[in-house]
């Protein structure tokens, strides 16, 4: 059904057609195209890092990240059991392989767990910032250091969350807080971890171009109709975040008396409102007859078939997922909205 309310819609106000016109209009649509490399270098300074290297999704941005770091066969690499199966499959797909922790009860990883999963085979952590989010990244950078391993940020979610990891990948999917319809992008200071990101998404071509590639690599690039709207969505990153916490301020007040709901702690950027509900499934019936769309919570990483592991049941992910989804969260909400949306939450609850 198309749905009054979806759960979330890009918001394309800015230069967006502009530039894409642009694009278009000068021939430059390939990877090629001034406005990928605009669009790298836009985002980095926003976040004051050194470097940004986009691709063509944000599981592609983690599968860059990890092969760049070296990851492969025979490694383990740590992951949240909350998250999308997207930073599981990034690690399954070089050779490694996801060792899941549980998360505590702002749906991130339990830093506290961390530790026993430690082997001599673990090379990495990645952290998920979820649903915006930042982990407690203090916690794991110490973890790190302590015990030799890189930090790859899962920060699909969040971005205005500042990178402090070896490289940070973020999506750029229709969805997220800026996007550019499809796409990813990787963040780190380390000049030749950028270099080597470049060089894995683009099949790996020698400097001169001579058709011997001496690894495997990807075909992750982003066009430039995608850095173009990637580029317009940056230039206007501030006001969107600024639009988000509004979003979050108002949902917070408008459903923090209604029984049956249990609001989630603050987020650091709002990529998603989260909440658990009594009696979601009705919830979600009455939500959607109202044009109202919602969407579940993530299901933990041990209970799905590739990563099936019989402890599933006994995680606090499994827990959360059970009651948990989010509303509509996308950056044109209106006051309006808003108050139609909540106020359709409240009618199930106290309408007897």
């Amino acid at each position: 059904m198309a749905f009054t309310h979806p759960v979330s819609r890009p918001f394309l106000t800015g230069r967006e057609l502009e530039y894409v016109t642009d694009a278009v209009s000068g021939g430059w649509i390939s990877s090629q195209g001034p406005y990928v490399r605009r669009f790298e270098e836009a985002f980095a300074a926003w976040n004051g890092v050194a470097h940004g290297v986009a691709c063509s999704s944000g599981t592609a941005a983690l599968t860059l990240a990890l092969r760049a770091l070296g990851i492969g066969p025979g490694d383990e690499v740590i992951v949240p059991e909350f998250t999308m199966i997207a930073s599981a499959w990034a690690v399954t797909y070089t050779g490694a392989t996801p060792v899941f922790v549980d998360c505590a009860d702002d749906l991130n990883i339990d830093v506290t767990r961390v530790e026993e999963k430690i082997t001599p085979r673990t090379r990495a952590i990645m952290p998920v910032h979820v649903y915006g989010r930042r982990c407690d990244m203090d916690a794991i950078m110490d973890i790190a250091h302590q015990y030799n391993l890189r930090v790859v940020e899962d920060s699909a979610e969040a971005h205005g969350v500042r990178p402090v990891g070896d490289i940070a990948c973020f999506s750029l999917f229709a969805n997220k807080i800026i996007t550019a319809g499809e796409g990813g992008v990787c963040l780190t200071d380390d000049p030749r971890l950028a270099g080597q990101l470049a060089h894995l998404r683009a099949m790996a071509f020698t400097r001169d171009h001579s058709f011997l590639h001496k690894k495997l690599a990807y075909n992750h690039r982003m066009t430039a109709m995608q850095g173009a709207v990637a580029l317009a969505q940056v230039e206007r990153l501030d006001d969107i975040l600024a639009a988000r916490r509004e979003i979050e301020a108002r949902y917070d007040a408008a459903l923090k008396d209604v029984p049956g709901i249990t609001l989630m702690p603050p987020r650091d950027v709002l990529w998603m409102y989260d909440l658990r509900a009594e009696r979601r499934e009705e919830l979600r019936a009455h939500l959607d007859a109202r044009g109202v769309e919602t969407r579940l919570f993530f299901k933990p990483m041990s209970r799905q078939p590739g990563y099936l592991d019989p402890v599933w049941p006994t995680l606090n992910a499994h827990r959360f997922s059970e009651d948990g989804l989010y509303l509509p969260t996308h950056t044109g909400l209106t006051a309006d909205d808003q108050e139609y949306i909540a106020g359709a939450v409240r009618e199930f609850y106290t309408s007897g």
